[in-house]
């Protein structure tokens, strides 16, 4: 067989495992515009056999912290590092920027499902939300959209204030220049960017002309065409993302295939850790047991366990290993270590789908960033308009849940009885999207064990709009979506917002606040934020899990490095805020070590 045979049969055999038989045609289509006889420089990752029975360090989780801690670690001749992933390996349908969406649902994702509330999520069936969660080297990396955004400066500066020193936004800039490698020629000067990191930054390669009129329209309504993870971030902008030689440049590509010939460094994949093993008298993780192919393992950790599981899956490890609320642990038969409040202050990003239509001519990309092309952030009347710290986030994309015959609809898990009275009749036209998100929601939710078995799905009370100022901000940012739809900049394209009225609003007239309250309650779609599940603060702090060096509160070599350490959700998309953390949490590890980032081994990606 040669080897252009082989690559077929290979990403044909991924697309039937993802998205089921009939499309082979889209694999070929998509073989042809990558050119996959052209090979991603950077080899597949080596799943290694057998394992050492103790290791330095162990990084559970392979995903958008651990990648990075992972390669950090390693950078120390003389430390060796295990890799524990849940997941397998990332394959060529991964790679495809615009299939994000086919990626869900996968064998890839955790397919986690919020619990019912009756506030939010009401026309998703059940009446729950699909939370995605990568299960694969990369984690979500590797199934999200790609979107590179930094956040506020008020964020990390909050953080700082909260009683985490070394944390404000001038510290934590170090970290998200040092991962970075900017291919977008008029920011490689600028001192919030830098080249030469492991991960690639840059634009999408094909613009839609609606792109432009969606920057256009920014203006007319009052905002800047800027770089929103410059100076200042309220204003509009191309999207920025991680993609490289247009593919998707996932944690895993960035930072573990370019490093896996170290001889330090062993990756286990198909890794599902069931608990960090915690010596009771010296109150110190000692070692991590898992279950690879049907078989229980343990191995030891000389220093330390860091756990980099995300905001869903580091809180069950953690209660599952005897740290979290004593009185939740009592409730399901897990023996109390250590009493903390892990699990609590959950929290993510919500957004509400604004349509319009239109007529277009033009190709259809296979390398925008999951179909989200402009970005735009702006002030609704309760945010601070003295200061640039703005609370409503636009996505735009030249798509919607009637563009792609329906996956997105399956992916969102969207009632029949919505479909049909409010996509199904413009499945025929070519359909743009705003997508108003919170930047800072209120509410707050939680992690909880289902049971104390280790392959249980936890618990996820996301408790969307529980705090009633989320939905008044939402309100309000669709009305300036709204503005921004109805510019000048869109005229030529003779598009209009889609007024078929969702089923259970029926009885409300359209564009007034009760009508989008409603519209906001039915469609109420995550853009998979979650955080804060196991808080940092200070010792004195009832809520926090660990400390500002990531080390969990009472307990000796284990540490949390991923986005549940957030104390507040950082403005914007946060898989660049999560690769930062990986950054500086690997830092710290080499600090409390001694181990000098002077005496690493560099390493460039090609």
């Amino acid at each position: 067989m040669d080897f252009s045979t082989t690559v077929v049969t290979s990403t044909l055999k991924g697309a039937n495992d993802l998205m089921g038989t009939g499309l082979w045609l889209v694999s070929l289509l998509i073989l042809a515009y990558y050119r996959y006889d052209q090979l991603d420089p950077e080899g597949r990752l080596i799943d290694k056999y057998p394992l050492y029975s103790e290791y330095d360090f162990i990084v559970i989780g392979g995903g958008s912290a651990g990648a990075v801690v992972t390669n950090r670690l390693s950078e120390i001749p003389d430390w060796n590092v295990l890799l524990l992933e849940a997941g397998p390996d990332e394959n060529e349908i991964t790679d495809v920027p615009a299939f994000a969406a086919y990626l869900q649902l996968s064998k890839f994702d955790w397919k986690y499902q919020t619990e019912v509330t009756g506030k939010a999520c009401l026309a998703m069936k059940g009446g729950r939300c699909n939370w995605p969660r990568g299960k694969i080297l990369g984690g979500s990396s590797s199934l999200n959209y790609m979107l590179y955004v930094r956040g506020n400066k008020q964020d990390y500066d909050h953080w700082e204030s909260l009683g985490n020193p070394g944390w404000g936004y001038d510290q934590v800039l170090h970290y998200f220049k040092k991962s970075e490698d900017n291919r977008n020629p008029y920011l490689q000067k600028s001192p919030y960017h830098a080249t030469g990191g492991y991960l690639t930054v840059q634009e999408t390669p094909w613009k839609a002309p609606l792109l432009l009129a969606f920057i256009e329209a920014g203006v007319e309504i009052g905002y800047e065409n800027r770089d929103i993870n410059g100076e200042k971030q309220t204003g509009f902008m191309i999207a920025q993302g991680t993609i490289r030689r247009e593919n998707r440049c996932s944690t895993a590509k960035a930072f573990l295939r370019p490093i896996q010939l170290r001889e330090n460094i062993h990756i286990a994949m198909n890794s599902h850790v069931t608990r960090i093993v915690i010596d009771p008298l010296t109150m110190r993780a000692t070692g991590v047991e898992f279950v690879r192919n049907g078989q229980r393992q343990i191995a030891k950790a000389r220093k330390e366990v860091i756990l980099s599981a995300g905001a869903v899956n580091s809180p069950q490890i953690l209660m599952l290993s005897g740290i979290g609320p004593k009185e939740h642990l009592q409730h399901v038969g897990v023996p109390v270590i250590k009493d903390l409040r892990v699990g609590d202050n959950l929290q993510d990003h919500i957004v509400v789908s604004v349509i319009t239509h239109y007529v277009v001519n033009g190709r259809g990309p296979l390398t925008s960033l999951g179909g989200v092309e402009g970005l735009a952030f702006v002030n609704t009347k309760y945010a601070n308009h003295s200061i640039d710290y703005p609370d409503v986030q636009f996505h735009m994309g030249s798509a919607s849940i009637n563009s792609d015959a329906g996956q997105i609809r399956k992916m969102l898990g969207l009632t029949d009885e919505v479909y049909d009275a409010v996509f199904r009749p413009i499945n025929n036209r070519d359909a743009w999207t705003t997508l108003p998100l919170l930047l800072r929601p209120k509410s707050r939710g939680s992690i909880r064990l289902r049971s104390s078995n280790p392959f249980d799905s936890p618990i996820i009370n996301a408790n969307y709009f529980s705090d009633p100022m989320d939905i008044a901000v939402l309100v309000e940012a669709v009305k300036i979506a709204i503005k921004v739809n109805e510019a000048e900049a869109f005229k030529p394209f003779g598009s209009r917002v889609h007024r078929a009225k969702l089923p259970k609003c029926r009885h409300l007239k359209f564009g007034t606040d009760a009508y989008w309250e409603c519209h906001i309650r039915q469609i109420s779609i995550t853009v998979y934020h979650p955080v804060g599940s196991a808080r940092m603060g200070p010792s004195n702090d009832p809520t926090a899990v660990v400390d500002s060096r990531l080390r969990v509160h009472g307990i000796g070599g284990l540490r949390v490095i991923d986005a549940s350490i957030m104390p507040t959700i950082t403005s914007g998309n946060t898989n660049a805020p999560v690769i930062m953390i990986g950054e500086k949490g690997a830092d710290l590890i080499k600090q409390d070590w001694s181990a000098l980032p002077s005496s690493a081994v560099n390493y460039k990606q090609v």
